[in-house]
């Protein structure tokens, strides 16, 4: 549809000689149509759907648009700027499919990984090979190994790519974006120095996304008393067993560890549940739901001696006081 226009513009312009145009095949999302930036509101309109009890003055709010806007959204029948349509999934915790470059930079995916996958779609280098660098893609590229067939936006596979360009690429590259990442992300985490961020992501070693690392170490930036605690952790790790009086335990343990480093809380934490003839997941599961709210962090020795004993110890005082005398989560 854009080709007759570039051309005339072209023309126009005096550059000479028109160039060869050559079409890639259409790419396709996983939902059969091509890949848009529809599918994000559809995704958000859909989520409202099925979600109970919204404020939906509060969600118009949130969206800068007015309850008739939103409900004329609801319909089908307009819908409101991306702006808007981010701020309202922000307001619901809801995860929109990424569409455009700045999405999935949002999203924790690197550069390389983003060029890699897209270079693949509507052709392969014929040999088989899927990770490449940008030189390995320019040299082998070979016009007549593009594809007449759709190509897929596989999503999956976009995840495994990121995964292994999270291993190759360079620490120090690295490193650069995942500070990058988190200035996007407004995270906690950017209080870090860089040698605590390069020690994060070698704790990290196998994420998929910046934003899995970013997720897994928030915990240790964050005030004692503003932990946001995970209904279903805190059921299933703290209220549906002996979670609560193992995490006393624990504490106690914690209080008389010396020196207070990863091998030693390690060799306690192993030593109780030798004690208690459980595995170690027992006593370390409700012990991470007490000092990160969730049953996902880095490695937990690690996770202890990062924030310190005394916050350690603030954030178990925390958790027993408020879920002690309690079956539900507040």
């Amino acid at each position: 549809m854009n080709t007759p226009a570039q051309q005339e513009l072209w023309k126009a312009m005096g550059f000479g000689t028109l160039p060869q145009y050559v079409h890639m095949s259409v790419t396709i999302s996983q939902t059969g149509g091509k890949l848009s930036k529809r599918e994000r509101p559809a995704a958000l309109r859909n989520a409202i759907k099925q979600i109970q009890n919204i404020d939906f003055n509060k969600l118009a709010q949130a969206g800068s648009i007015s309850i008739e806007q939103l409900n004329s959204f609801l319909d089908g029948k307009t819908t409101p700027d991306m702006p808007g349509i981010d701020a309202m999934a922000e307001n619901l915790g809801v995860q929109l499919p990424e569409i455009n470059v700045v999405d999935f930079f949002r999203s924790g995916y690197l550069p390389e990984t983003m060029v890699n996958f897209l270079a693949l779609l509507g052709w392969n280098p014929g040999d088989g090979r899927e990770i490449m660098t940008v030189s390995q893609l320019v040299d082998s590229f070979d016009i007549s190994r593009l594809i007449k067939a759709n190509s897929l936006f596989d999503r999956s596979k976009l995840l495994a790519f990121n995964t292994e360009h999270m291993r190759i690429v360079p620490k120090d590259k690295l490193l650069g974006y995942f500070r990058e990442y988190l200035k996007a992300a407004v995270s906690p985490v950017l209080k870090a120095d860089d040698r605590t961020l390069s020690r994060l992501l070698d704790l990290c070693a196998g994420a998929r996304t910046l934003a899995d690392v970013e997720k897994k170490s928030r915990f240790i930036f964050i005030d004692n008393d503003k932990i946001e605690y995970d209904e279903k952790a805190v059921k299933k790790v703290l209220l549906d067993g002996d979670g609560l009086s193992i995490l006393k335990v624990v504490r106690d343990g914690l209080v008389c560890v010396e020196p207070f480093d990863e091998r030693f809380v390690e060799q306690m934490l192993l030593t109780l549940a030798q004690k208690r003839n459980v595995g170690l997941g027992k006593i370390a599961q409700p012990l991470r739901v007490a000092l990160c709210g969730s049953t996902i962090s880095i490695s937990i020795f690690e996770a202890v001696c990062m924030l310190g004993r005394d916050n350690a110890l603030a954030r178990i005082d925390n958790t027993l006081k408020k879920f002690g005398t309690s079956k539900k989560v507040k």
